[in-house]
């Protein structure tokens, strides 16, 4: 296909033309409407004078006879205008009047008719002319031709015939031009698209779509399309990740799962020695299924596979059980539990989602915070809810080791374990389920330095994230 063939099997070469092309008719329609008015008001003028003139001729022939008449015809010929007039006798010899001879379309006429004439007496000069006249019979055998030249009124209806004929023309050109001008602008943006289109399905998950900085609807699509784009790449790349991690942090576990259940097969010790490594077996195969289950969660919230909607909910009521629950798993390690959830606030969620990500929080927080200080006080984990315009803000600070400012966006990912956590249980999916979470609700999570220690801030919107549902899924256990 040609670039003109292209072009002008365009969608916006041919709406711009089918436009223009309406416009153009709707024009032409109007510009002959005008004519055809315009035409019918002055023929209705020569009309009217016509009878005019007639009725005034015949009072001068009532009151002074065919002397009278002719005095007045030659009186008129003589003022400028554009009547004719041609008096004839009996046998049709010219009496008086400014027209040589009878006209033959009105030989046989009885009532006014379009005729044409040559101007002057003699028939030279300027050429052929139209006019409308009518003939009138007259006592004493006389008959008289009232006319009125209409040549410029016929010459006006032409003009406006060109006009309306060239209009239509330059309209035509001029959409055709503007239907070409228009194509190649939003062809050259559609083929930015298309070529970036193109080098993301080549494998380049980084090529983004260009923007013009106009704001129109194409840029407000392209942004869209570069935010989905966006969303696409980081889960590609946590897909690539999450392969890398579950080969390196399950196969440990497998392994081992494998190797106690070598062992007790081994082991001469007879049942009771089978018994317990059954139970060992067991433990792992629990962790693993935890595991499993925490991927599949997540998957399910990033997907948005929803089946149930969203309701208000108290989240100080929230925050108060998540800290019922772990005050004794705190006091355990030897940790404070500090709450502070005022009430009155309210918050559009899945109430077994955010608990279970408030959960997370706080299980890390215990799990990492130092007991003591080095003067022997013990340490405290906060938990707090405050609003924040139209936000709803749950912290979760504590005194570990926290997170160094480089590895906060990538300690969200899955299965992603920094190194001071290697040495502690867990598969590096807590956090990642409090992203998820709070990306299902329309919210944010924000890891802080605590100076010393982690604060982990969970956004959510008090009105929820609009017309989303979220699933009825029980906490799975994934600390």
């Amino acid at each position: 296909m040609t670039a003109l063939t292209r072009l002008i099997a365009s969608i916006p070469f041919r709406l711009t033309v089918a436009y223009m092309g309406a416009f153009v008719v709707a024009a032409a329609l109007i510009v002959g409407f005008v004519s055809w008015r315009a035409n019918a008001l002055l023929t209705t003028r020569a009309v009217e004078a016509l009878s005019a003139e007639i009725t005034a001729l015949r009072e001068q022939f009532q009151a002074g006879g065919a002397p009278r008449l002719i005095a007045a015809i030659n009186e008129r010929i003589g003022e400028p205008g554009s009547n004719l007039y041609l008096l004839l006798d009996a046998t049709g010899r010219k009496v008086a009047g400014n027209l040589s001879m009878l006209p033959p379309e009105l030989a046989d006429a009885a009532h006014g008719r379009v005729f044409s004439y040559l101007r002057g007496s003699d028939g030279a000069g300027a050429g052929r002319r139209l006019a409308v006249g009518e003939p009138v019979a007259v006592r004493g055998g006389l008959t008289l031709v009232v006319g009125r030249d209409i040549e410029d009124q016929r010459q006006f209806a032409l003009t406006m015939g060109r006009v309306a004929l060239w209009s239509v023309g330059l309209l035509s050109v001029l959409g055709v031009g503007a239907g070409i001008l228009i194509s190649r602008a939003v062809l050259a943006r559609i083929d930015a698209v298309t070529e970036a289109s193109r080098k993301i399905m080549s494998g380049d998950l980084s090529r983004r779509i260009p923007l013009s900085g106009s704001g129109d609807e194409l840029d407000r699509l392209s942004d869209s399309l570069n935010a989905m784009l966006a969303r696409i790449e980081e889960l590609m790349l946590a897909l690539r990740e999450v392969s890398d991690n579950i080969a390196h942090d399950l196969k440990t576990p497998l392994t081992r799962l494998r190797n106690r259940a070598e062992a007790a097969l081994r082991d001469p010790g007879g049942a009771a020695a089978y018994r317990d490594g059954l139970v060992k077996t067991l433990e792992e195969a629990d962790d693993l299924i935890k595991t499993f289950n925490a991927l599949l969660l997540i998957a399910r919230l990033e997907g948005g596979a929803v089946a149930e909607s969203m309701a208000p909910i108290d989240p100080a009521a929230i925050v108060s059980d998540v800290a019922e629950l772990y005050e004794p798993v705190a006091e355990d390690a030897g940790l404070d539990l500090a709450v502070s959830a005022p009430s009155g606030l309210s918050l559009v969620a899945n109430r077994e989602l955010v608990s279970q990500a408030i959960a997370n929080l706080v299980d890390n927080a215990i799990k990492y915070s130092v007991s003591e200080t080095t003067d022997g006080r013990r340490q405290t984990v906060e938990i707090s809810l405050r609003g924040a315009g139209t936000s709803i803000e749950i912290v979760v600070a504590d005194r570990g080791p926290g997170v160094a400012l480089q590895d906060r966006k990538r300690a969200l990912q899955r299965f992603v374990r920094l190194e001071k956590s290697r040495s502690r249980p867990g598969a590096g999916l807590g956090l990642s389920l409090v992203a998820a979470v709070a990306r299902l609700h329309g919210g944010t999570i924000r890891l802080e330095d605590n100076a010393p220690g982690l604060k982990a801030v969970l956004v959510l919107p008090s009105s929820g994230p609009g017309a989303v549902s979220a699933p009825h899924v029980a906490p799975a256990g994934l600390h």
